[in-house]
């Protein structure tokens, strides 16, 4: 039986690292940058995602994973981006999202004129960091208020990601956190880790996000 299972996953995680690397060669071939964007829970990842819309001139789509509801996806579509919810809910409660699923997403939404298609995906810095997407970059955000330790606890998502975002800056002052040993944890998992610091409340470091994502959308055209 156990060799069954193992045989089961490694079937399943095949079929999904194929589907993800068709979605790579076809959203590079349209000249789309292609984002996989992870988290914990209520890091900020939509409220940034909110800010990219409202405040940059890049257009911007995106698959919206949750296992219920669709508040997050009701919050982008009112800054004016073109967002498809997937919930996994009804289909056991995943946490996580598989290549398969993104590929029928991003058929149903309309990516003409799209530079970034992001994934916001599920909540979770465990399974997500397991699945293959076919994005272009995976990008870890991890908020101050979660503590120092969260690169060394959970360092697969560190690991899997090129690209680092430490949200809530503007809560340092209330939180035994400090940014340099935080920064020092990211490395010590990810050497080659890109790191910015972003407050979404007061601004702080949203042009470099936006900076980046246009370098991105430039070197994938």
């Amino acid at each position: 039986m156990e060799k069954q299972e193992v045989k089961v996953m490694q079937k399943i995680l095949r079929a999904n690292e194929r589907v993800a690397e068709e979605l790579r060669d076809e959203f590079a071939a349209r000249g789309i940058f292609f984002l996989n964007l992870m988290s914990s829970p209520g890091s900020g990842k939509t409220t940034l995602l909110q800010a990219t819309g409202l405040e940059s001139d890049m257009q911007l789509a995106v698959i919206e994973g949750d296992v219920e509801t669709a508040l997050d996806a009701e919050r982008l579509a009112e800054a004016g981006i073109r967002v498809l919810q997937i919930n996994t809910g009804p289909f056991g409660g995943d946490c996580h999202l598989e290549a398969s699923w993104v590929r029928d997403a991003a058929r149903q939404l309309d990516l003409d004129g799209i530079d970034v298609l992001c994934v916001e995906n599920i909540g979770n810095l465990i399974c997500p960091a397991c699945f293959d997407l076919g994005t272009h970059i995976n990008a870890v955000m991890l908020s101050v208020t979660e503590g120092e330790d969260k690169p060394l606890k959970y360092p697969l998502a560190f690991r899997t990601s090129q690209f680092c975002i430490i949200s809530k800056t503007d809560l340092l002052p209330h939180v035994d956190v400090t940014i340099e040993r935080l920064r020092a944890n990211v490395h010590s998992v990810n050497p080659d880790m890109h790191i910015i610091e972003i407050s979404a409340r007061t601004g702080e470091g949203v042009d470099t996000w936006l900076d980046w994502l246009r370098s991105q959308v430039a070197a994938h055209r």
